[in-house]
């Protein structure tokens, strides 16, 4: 019970990250500087410096890399995309999410803001990788359509573990979704952090 427990957990930290852009959550990549207590201290990668506040029943995800090996036709995945010359989807990174994530992530194609003109493509994959010139395809397929994307050797390839609070140290980097309250302060319920040298996608 207590592992089926944190799987839903594990979902809901995606249903808000992966919110569409009219949620009024802000998501947020930074490095941590400092926790004191229910207050974490990141530096983003803007260079901003803020503080979040945390609850005490704060869920928190530890980050696992993988390989695409890993995942294999009838998983759900993500992939954050860019354009390229010739106008292909290549991948930026690709996530593998849990099978309790399905359903309860936002599926589809979409824009993303990890980097200038990025979308964001959340679909089951159709086919093991084809190698191609660019690197290696994958076809995600989701109810509206279904996309190819180039995924280039060295890219993050990652899925998401249970973690706690301990993962929270100076260093570490995070992905989460804030909320902004009416005294201006930030909060989150659920954050992503690196683990073992593995990293949310900033």
């Amino acid at each position: 019970m207590k592992s089926k427990n944190w799987l839903v957990l594990l979902a809901l930290v995606f249903a808000t990250q992966w919110a569409s852009a009219q949620s009024p959550l802000i998501r947020v990549r930074a490095t941590i500087t400092a926790l004191d207590g229910n207050v974490l201290s990141v530096k983003t990668r803007e260079g901003e410096a803020i503080q979040i506040n945390l609850p005490d029943n704060l869920s928190v995800a530890g980050t696992k890399n993988i390989t695409l090996a890993d995942i294999k036709p009838g998983d759900f995945v993500g992939s954050t995309t860019v354009a390229n010359a010739k106008g292909e989807m290549v991948a930026m990174e690709v996530h593998l999410f849990t099978p309790a994530q399905r359903g309860v992530v936002r599926e589809g194609h979409f824009d993303w803001d990890l980097a200038p003109g990025s979308q964001m493509t959340n679909a089951t994959l159709n086919n093991a990788p084809v190698q191609t010139s660019g690197g290696r395809e994958i076809s995600l397929q989701y109810k509206e359509g279904a996309k190819k994307i180039i995924v280039p050797e060295g890219i993050p390839i990652f899925t998401t573990v249970s973690g706690d609070r301990s993962l929270l140290v100076p260093g570490a980097t995070i992905f989460t979704a804030v909320q902004q309250g009416a005294d201006g302060k930030l909060s989150t319920a659920r954050i992503q952090v690196s683990k073992d040298g593995a990293r949310p996608a900033q």
